[in-house]
């Protein structure tokens, strides 16, 4: 029987494709006895088990890409994760972020897993990811994925894409995109916990009130001034640590509320998503 013989132009087509080194395509063609369909599949199963082999490795790089559609009413964060600095500044690796979020834009869908099932260039983005992971040789995840819809949503993009953030308003007013901005940009380098006080979970509040007790108990205080103590520390909590009651970055003697406010009456944040690599 004649050895099959597997053409450099067909390898190369296949490379081009994949992103897969050429010594690895050629094993793939000639395994699949030429099929370049099945070769595709076979680069793809080689990059599941890498991905399998590396599932212990921690990907703590990556990049975080924010993005708001036309209309200004929707928005979405997107943080693909990676094990090195080196590939999370790969313009190959910013540019399929961009991508993927600008798909999870277009379908919206409800989750991570959603957006891994989603369709983008004739595959799943969760197939795409797995053909990075073969043709870059680490850890390749779609860590995190938000999304909101609000009358007006404004974005951010922090730290050379290690922090995205949207923020929705109210108003559907596209004069209000800079304010909306602003307060993004409020929650990049604040990190608020909640919107406001009434949006902090029960499972905070509970353990700031417990610091607040064992603070003010180290501190002498007597037991029946505990509570009392702790809950005054909760209000210094929620204005810290609440969007709208944070004191605003850019003007120290207002809040986030009151800024909202100054530019009109009626206006305030309604939420926010925020993502982070740090």
């Amino acid at each position: 029987m004649s050895e099959l013989v597997i053409s450099a132009a067909l390898v190369k087509e296949l490379r081009d494709q994949t992103g897969v080194g050429m010594i690895d395509c050629k094993k793939a063609l000639t395994e699949a006895n030429g099929d370049f369909d099945k070769a595709i599949e076979l680069l793809r199963l080689r990059g599941q088990k890498m991905s399998e082999k590396r599932a212990d490795r921690d990907a703590k790089e990556g990049v975080v890409i924010a993005l708001v559609n036309d209309s200004n009413n929707k928005g979405v964060v997107v943080r693909l994760s990676c094990e090195t600095d080196f590939v999370s500044k790969n313009e190959d690796f910013i540019n399929l972020t961009n991508q993927i979020t600008q798909t999870a834009l277009a379908s919206f869908p409800a989750d991570v897993e959603g957006l891994l099932a989603t369709s983008m260039d004739g595959s799943t983005i969760g197939e795409i990811i797995t053909e990075q992971v073969a043709r870059i040789g680490e850890k390749i995840e779609l860590t995190q994925y938000e999304r909101m819809e609000a009358p007006l949503v404004a974005s951010y993009i922090h730290m050379g894409n290690k922090a995205g953030v949207i923020v929705g308003l109210n108003i559907a007013d596209s004069s209000y995109i800079d304010a909306g901005r602003d307060v993004a940009m409020q929650v990049a380098a604040m990190k608020p916990v909640a919107l406001d006080k009434d949006d902090v979970s029960q499972d905070i509040i509970n353990k700031e009130i417990e610091i607040g007790k064992e603070i003010a108990r180290n501190e002498g205080k007597p037991e029946e001034m505990l509570e009392k103590i702790a809950v005054g520390k909760l209000n210094k909590f929620f204005k810290d640590n609440t969007l709208l009651n944070q004191v605003f970055v850019k003007d120290g003697k207002i809040s986030v509320a009151d800024y909202l406010k100054s530019i009109n009456s009626g206006l305030t944040a309604t939420g926010f998503k925020h993502i982070s690599l740090v």
